[in-house]
């Protein structure tokens, strides 16, 4: 069973494309109204969607059932696939620009699924969303929920790691912006309390985001959050916050470009 089968019931009601994410995604990808674009790992298409209203032809997959079960009820001007990342069911160089948010850490190994992303991209670039476990040992969370994030930063590729699994898969230039999360962020993934707290207080929020649905332990949940609301009641929240405040942003775009 695909892991995000567990948490794919409520997922849509805290998780959304946000407008700045998608702006920055629909930027690298210079979306031309008639080319065709792939999302890879595309959950319940939220994403797919906020970029197809830039334009293209736009594919998505992803190998949870559940998923594409819920991003087919949304709309039907996509193509939805459940398929695996390592076996796109696509030809050579259908797409001109291939995307993946937050997911690569549930590929089975990176460079067979960067291999197919390269072959079925003609030219263009394939865009990466995701965060490094440097950058997860910054997120104050780990002074509330220390074994899940732990957990959590272990399933996560190290940036070299990324790098060179997309060297290998034939990408010929790859080129990193730092993203920092802002305090008007939609999209309700794991970091996306950093200046707002009190969001992990709420199970609606912890459930759809995968370190507290599926690496958490009730009893971590139950004492971290005690803790927590414990914290922004007296105000030391503040502190641990600026005790993580760092340069080095809490997750990256990796755009790695194919030239012909």
């Amino acid at each position: 069973m695909a892991i995000y089968e567990q948490i794919g019931k409520s997922y849509d009601f805290t998780r959304s494309a946000d407008p700045e994410i998608t702006a920055r995604l629909a930027h690298f990808l210079q979306i031309n109204a008639d080319l065709s674009y792939l999302d890879v790992a595309c959950g319940t298409g939220n994403y797919t969607l906020g970029l197809a209203q830039s334009g293209g032809i736009w594919h998505a997959v992803d190998q949870s059932p559940q998923m594409i079960a819920a991003a087919k009820n949304k709309s039907h001007t996509v193509a939805w696939q459940v398929a695996q990342a390592e076996a796109l069911p696509y030809a050579n160089g259908t797409f001109s620009g291939v995307l993946c948010t937050l997911a690569i850490h549930h590929f089975n190994t990176l460079v067979p699924a960067f291999k197919e992303i390269y072959r079925v991209l003609s030219h263009g670039c394939f865009v990466l969303f995701t965060a490094t476990p440097e950058q997860m040992s910054k997120y104050w969370l780990v002074e509330y929920f220390p074994e899940a994030m732990r957990k959590s930063a272990e399933q996560m590729p190290r940036l070299e790691e990324v790098r060179n699994a997309l060297n290998q898969a034939g990408f010929n230039s790859i080129d990193i912006e730092v993203y920092s999360v802002s305090k008007n962020l939609q999209d309700l993934f794991l970091y996306s309390g950093k200046h707002r707290p009190e969001l992990y207080l709420d199970s609606n929020v912890r459930s759809g985001i995968s370190t507290f649905a599926l690496l958490a332990s009730r009893d971590e949940i139950t004492t971290g959050c005690q803790r927590l609301a414990a914290d922004i009641e007296c105000g030391m929240i503040t502190k641990i916050i600026k005790k993580y405040d760092h340069a080095q942003g809490d997750y990256l775009f990796l755009i790695a470009n194919k030239i012909n």
